[in-house]
């Protein structure tokens, strides 16, 4: 009500301010700059890196096509790497066969809420001078070895979609702990508006976030933990129930990781008696909805019309995107919801 209050409609209001402020300081950097959603992040961070065109990034093929989309935008060629078998996540050990002459950045994405395994990452971005576009969208506070991802990038990009542990409907933010990239970032997200004002020496975007948003982010920020404490819990309870049936795979956590488990995906092993879409649609005649997992970015019609990535196989991709989905897992679902979404996966996979 303060913000309704105090009158800021616009981007200019107090609250984007706090917003960025407490999100970046809860993620252990300096700066944010809030934005209109989590895309349009990844487009900045990527805009304000220097690419030429030509240059290389490289990035997962099990992930969001937002990924791709900031790369092609930047004039830059998407470079992929399979998924790890376990936590879904790229597997860091393929990214320096990948690393070319042209390659200037990396983007490791924190699928589903647990993190890449960064040393080895970061440690191979720093021989090779690469920047680190760090995608958390999906990661509001999950750790990696006792640091909240988000933290670790060059820059790091969040959305707060509506699905997101953190919302603000639409939106996204950009981190750095750089000043001259910080104030880059804020100009490239305002049109580049110079001085004097309607002067501009560089091309912009209109990316910002409005102060009606930002507060309701503002609100959120306080209690995160406790969302994703829920997040945890809901997941170790399916975890409890799930594990006695044989033939799915649940999400991992390792050791140097807190997974917050955004969603909560399950695999098909090869021993299963039916495949995705069937188990999909006999689960919703139960009255449980589900959503499948990410298409390899590798398969997608619009970037093999663009001649990416012809005759290039990720198996791990292949497998997960084909038997994967992923349960009811929203912060509302109460104990008994989840008992009945345990109930009918039994029951369809007896």
């Amino acid at each position: 009500m303060s913000a309704l209050d105090a009158g800021w409609i616009s981007s200019e209001g107090p609250a984007v301010r706090q917003f960025e402020r407490e999100w970046a300081s809860y993620c252990g950097m300096r700066h944010g700059v809030a934005v209109a959603n989590g895309t349009v992040a990844l487009e900045l961070a990527l805009a304000c890196a220097g690419l030429e065109k030509g240059d290389e990034v490289i990035l997962p093929s099990f992930t969001i096509i937002s990924c791709v989309l900031a790369v092609v935008e930047a004039g830059a060629v998407p470079v992929l790497v399979d998924a790890d078998p376990e936590t879904w996540c790229m597997d860091v050990d393929q990214v320096a066969a990948r690393v070319g002459p042209r390659a200037r950045a990396v983007m490791p994405v924190h699928i589903y809420g647990h993190p890449v395994d960064m040393d080895p990452l970061l440690a191979l971005a720093a021989r090779h001078g690469l920047h680190v576009i760090e995608d958390a969208a999906e990661a509001h506070g999950a750790e990696y070895k006792g640091r909240r991802c988000g933290g670790f990038g060059t820059m790091s990009c969040f959305s707060f979609y509506a699905n997101k542990i953190v919302t603000t409907g639409e939106g996204g933010m950009v981190l750095t702990n750089d000043d001259a990239t910080a104030a880059r970032l804020r100009s490239g997200r305002n049109l580049a508006f110079g001085e004097p004002r309607f002067v501009h020496r560089e091309l912009g975007h209109n990316y910002r976030l409005t102060n009606l948003q930002a507060a309701i982010g503002v609100a959120q920020v306080a209690d995160v933990d406790d969302r994703v404490a829920r997040k945890r819990a809901m997941a170790a309870y399916y975890g409890e129930r799930l594990s006695r049936i044989g033939c799915l795979q649940l999400p991992v956590e390792r050791p140097w990781a807190k997974n917050v488990y955004w969603m909560y995906g399950v695999v098909l092993r090869d021993d299963a008696p039916l495949d995705r879409d069937a188990f999909a649609a006999r689960l919703r005649g139960r009255g449980v909805e589900t959503r499948p997992f990410f298409v390899g970015m590798h398969e997608q019609p619009v970037l093999r019309a663009m001649g990416l990535f012809a005759g290039e196989r990720y198996p791990v991709t292949d497998r997960i995107a084909r038997r994967g989905l992923y349960l009811p897992s929203g912060l509302a679902l109460t104990r008994e919801q989840q008992d009945r979404v345990c109930a009918a996966v039994a029951e369809v996979l007896r």
